[in-house]
């Protein structure tokens, strides 16, 4: 029997989300002309969005101020004059309709028009990605890839077999920088309107340790060896709770002692299928997966 599958995905045109309406002549109300152009026969509504921590917000929340590379994308980029409406939204779940009231090379002012929903909705899977360190831009790539799936926190895990060593406290900053700002980049693109929180560097001694002390704990370790599949190890997950860590390791794998203090904490161990992964498969796998099963990618 042959089953086929078509599954589409939104194209993004810059920083804009869009959307179809079977509707293709009429306007609906309250939404901006601006933001209204035809497709194929379709009318698409799309959002030009834009980040701003909730510091640039003014105590009522009237005015928010864009600066630095936002500014500049808004006015250099996209155009956008005074009058212009633009979409906002603060990394912690809020989004705000906005009009344009100043615009100039590293800041823009915005006027709040109203709050409205995200462009799209948050899981309610509240997931921890906790990610060995890998060389190159692999994990540049799981953090735009886990941010798109919808995990709420990545960690930086340092593991005996990782593949990177850090030089020192300035070379952690500087990789947490740009992990930061391409998990802001990816939640803008994707519609989220909460950026993932990207913790600072651990050992997997000390995350096991403090992860371990939850109740309950939905702690999984994914390993290509010494493990039960996913499926086996679901029904010893508490169900009721949404908050859940997984941790995936280097290309080197893990060592028998990190494998045996994860099991002495109570955390399963679990290894998928019998095919080898990357490790930046492996996460971005991982995310997914525990997403089709407990969230909302389905």
């Amino acid at each position: 029997m042959f089953i086929g599958l078509v599954i589409g995905f939104n194209h993004s045109w810059v920083d804009r989300q869009c959307y179809k309406h079977s509707v293709p002549t009429e306007l609906k109300p309250g939404v901006p002309v601006e933001n209204l152009f035809h497709h194929s026969g379709f009318i698409i509504m799309t959002r030009r969005r834009f980040y701003a921590p909730p510091g640039p917000f003014d105590n009522k929340q009237e005015t928010v101020s864009l600066i630095a590379d936002e500014a500049r994308h808004l006015r250099e980029v996209l155009r956008l004059k005074p009058g212009d409406e633009v979409y906002v939204f603060n990394g912690e779940g809020k989004e705000f309709l906005s009009r344009v009231e100043e615009s100039r090379r590293d800041k823009a002012l915005l006027q709040i028009i109203r709050e409205v929903e995200p462009a799209r909705p948050e899981s309610q899977l509240q997931l921890t990605l906790a990610l060995a360190l890998l060389k190159g831009e692999k994990f540049d790539l799981v953090v735009q890839k886990a941010t798109e799936l919808g995990v709420a926190r990545i960690v930086p895990v340092i593991t005996k077999h990782a593949d990177i060593r850090l030089r020192d406290e300035s070379d952690a900053a500087r990789r947490l920088t740009r992990w930061q700002r391409i998990a802001m980049e990816a939640a803008k693109q994707s519609g989220r309107a909460v950026v993932p929180e990207i913790a600072k560097l651990i050992t997997v001694a000390s995350l096991i340790e403090s992860t371990s002390k939850a109740e309950p704990c939905n702690c999984l370790m994914f390993s290509e060896r010494d493990g039960q599949s996913l499926l086996q190890t679901r029904e010893s997950l508490a169900s009721h709770s949404k908050q859940m860590t997984a941790l995936v390791g280097s290309e080197g794998g893990w060592s028998d002692e990190e494998i045996g203090a994860a099991r002495a904490a109570g955390w399963a161990v679990v290894t998928l299928g019998g095919r080898t992964l990357r490790a930046e498969t492996a996460a971005i796998a991982v995310v997914a997966l525990l997403q089709h099963i407990f969230g909302d990618l389905i």
